[in-house]
């Protein structure tokens, strides 16, 4: 038989190791589709319930594996849908490849059906490889280019094959004028940088006597050389959320996630330092870096068009991380003093009996913040965690400890609701043998992960370890953007777009034949959280949670903290009162507790 354009897509995708195309049917890839049948579905086509979450699937796939993701969307709709989860991947650095149909040639520029300019549509999000194969010639370089480059410049690429040409028959570029020819080899290769920069960093960071140590995603692959780091300069360690599973929470230095969601011991160790050190992160709050002026800084990063950004770094190492680190070694003096660090290492301690203490706060009906308390112990050391956006965000980053092997990530830059369950379905597929854990709010679970439950149950023979659990924190109200209105603007809640039809996440889990839970009081918490990560086979387990927990930023002073929730008592009073009756006196309750916490702080 001869092969077709479409085959040869297919087995070039094998050649390069890929295993998995997360997708959705339509015409505009019926040759892909049947493609997929002459190849007995190699490699595996993995059915989404939407593109976007096929998208976010691979995302997911790519940033726990360490591979290469892979997508696959029809023309027009198909195509669209897939942007929101191409622009994840773009934000977060993550190499995913777009497989998109398109209209047929012969019917380009006549207003067609599902006719639209993908060219303009993608553009953007895959910016650094975008091309239309239009003859069978075109491959394997095209693919091959939009594979490497995706590899190389850590991003989404995209490659448009009109509907008729995925069913022409392949011919391979020839030895001839205005040919192209591939091959398929990429060797490993890491970016260094000078030894007189390198030499520089050092200069500055054994001048510095209050060092402090940032690292994010580009830190992963060096978690033993920014140990040592640590340990030789006496410094502490805070991670950007994309690097919360870089190092160890049990290591008594490192001060857990900064920023808006992260910890006190953070804030105050860029608040007190006089050097930093950045590795691999473009955390891009400088409010919550050094001030201006105040200390010296050293940053390194793999991609020289983030380098030099987010503050004043007086020297800008360009290479990868852990080859970086390993020339930088040598040439640092281990510092004798260790108070900075014993100071850095009393605060941490602190914090996490302040969490503790927030964490058991009465609320009405549970405390948001003990869900996430009582599921970090359980946590096997192996999960893979993910996390989507909203106000469970903030309990993710200051309540679990990242332990063992754990692996764990969320839409870092983009913050876009709706990845937190195909991110766990992509992370499935790239290490069948773990747990999954998805931490998502009821909002992002309405907008698309229930829909995304029917992909779970789908899928969930094809998982060595079955357990796949989605905790979903209930609260009735899209709380983070609530809390952005009161902290921001200081209005009240706007209850015509916050407030959320509360839904039986649970029930809906076991329509699909998944273990589903459903916790109303605080003392079934831990057992239900036990109960999930014990199931046969993928579970929901939904906490009905207290909007009125505020997530307060680590940097609130007591009276800031005061005042702001007694102008929401204040402005919600004021107008139809909030998603529950009694939060008032539940608000005005939590108050002392706040005050008992902070200052123990």
């Amino acid at each position: 038989m001869t092969m077709k354009v479409a085959d040869y897509i297919l087995a070039r995708l094998s050649e390069w190791g890929v295993e998995h195309v997360f997708g959705y049917p339509g015409d505009g890839i019926n040759g892909l589709l049947a493609a997929w049948g002459r190849a007995e579905n190699e490699p595996r086509f993995i059915q989404a319930r939407h593109e976007e979450m096929a998208a976010f699937d691979a995302v997911g796939y790519a940033k726990f594996s360490g591979r290469l993701g892979v997508c696959a969307a029809t023309s027009g709709p198909g195509a669209i849908h897939l942007l929101n989860g191409l622009y994840d991947a773009k934000l977060d650095h993550v190499p995913v490849v777009a497989l998109v149909g398109q209209t047929h040639r012969s019917a380009m520029g006549g207003s067609y059906q599902q006719e639209v300019d993908l060219h303009s549509l993608f553009k953007d999000v895959a910016s650094d490889f975008l091309e239309t194969v239009t003859v069978p010639e075109q491959l394997p370089n095209v693919l091959d280019r939009a594979i490497r480059t995706a590899y190389a410049r850590r991003a989404p690429t995209a490659v448009i094959i009109p509907a008729d040409v995925q069913d022409l028959d392949y011919s391979p570029p020839t030895h001839e004028f205005k040919m192209v020819p591939s091959s398929l080899d990429r060797s490993g290769w890491s970016a260094v940088p000078s030894s007189t920069a390198v030499e520089r960093a050092a200069e500055v960071l054994n001048s510095g006597e209050r060092v402090a140590i940032m690292v994010g995603q580009g830190a992963a692959g060096a978690r033993e050389e920014v140990q040592r780091i640590a340990e030789t300069l006496g410094a502490g360690v805070a991670k950007a959320l994309l690097g919360l599973d870089v190092l160890s929470d049990e290591l008594p230095y490192v001060t857990g996630s900064i920023g808006l969601l992260g910890t006190r011991p953070s804030y105050e160790m860029m608040r007190d330092c006089d050097t930093l050190l950045t590795i691999g992160s473009s955390f891009p709050y400088a409010q919550f870096l050094p001030e201006f002026g105040k200390a010296r800084g050293v940053q390194i990063d793999l991609d020289p068009h983030m380098i030099g950004m987010r503050y004043p770094y007086e020297v800008n190492l360009v290479g990868d991380a852990r080859e970086t680190l390993l020339r930088l070694l040598p040439q640092l003096e281990r510092k004798k003093e260790r108070g900075w660090q014993e100071e850095i290492i009393s605060g941490v301690r602190r914090w996490r009996e302040v969490t503790s203490q927030r964490a058991e706060v009465s609320a009405d009906p549970i405390n948001p913040e003990y869900v996430a308390h009582c599921l970090d112990p359980l946590l096997p050391s192996d999960a893979i965690i993910t996390c989507d956006s909203g106000s469970v965000a903030n309990w993710y980053a200051r309540h679990l400890r990242m332990r063992g092997e754990m692996r764990a990530s969320l839409s870092g830059t983009l913050a876009t609701m709706g990845c937190g369950v195909p991110y766990a379905i992509g992370a499935k597929f790239a290490h069948p043998d773990r747990p999954a854990v998805a931490l998502v709010g009821d909002g992002a679970m309405q907008m698309n992960g229930m829909a995304e439950l029917i992909t779970v149950a789908k899928y969930r023979q094809s998982w060595e370890d079955p357990r796949l659990v989605i905790g979903v924190w209930n609260n009735q109200d899209l709380n983070q953007v609530t809390w952005e209105m009161r902290a921001m603007g200081g209005a009240p809640q706007f209850l015509p777009s916050q407030e959320l039809p509360d839904v039986s996440y649970a029930r809906f889990a076991e329509s699909l034949g998944m273990t589903g839970l459903r916790v109303e009081k605080p003392e079934q918490v831990e057992q239900a959280w036990r109960e999930a990560l014990a199931a046969d086979g993928p579970a929901v387990v939904e906490f009905l949670t207290d909007p009125a927990v505020p997530p307060i930023p680590p940097h609130a002073t007591w009276e800031q903290m005061e005042a702001t929730v007694e102008s929401i008592i204040k402005g919600d009073s004021d107008r139809a009162g909030m998603v529950r009756q009694g939060l008032k006196a539940k608000v005005q309750e939590y108050l002392p507790h706040r005050k008992k916490a902070s200052d123990d702080a």
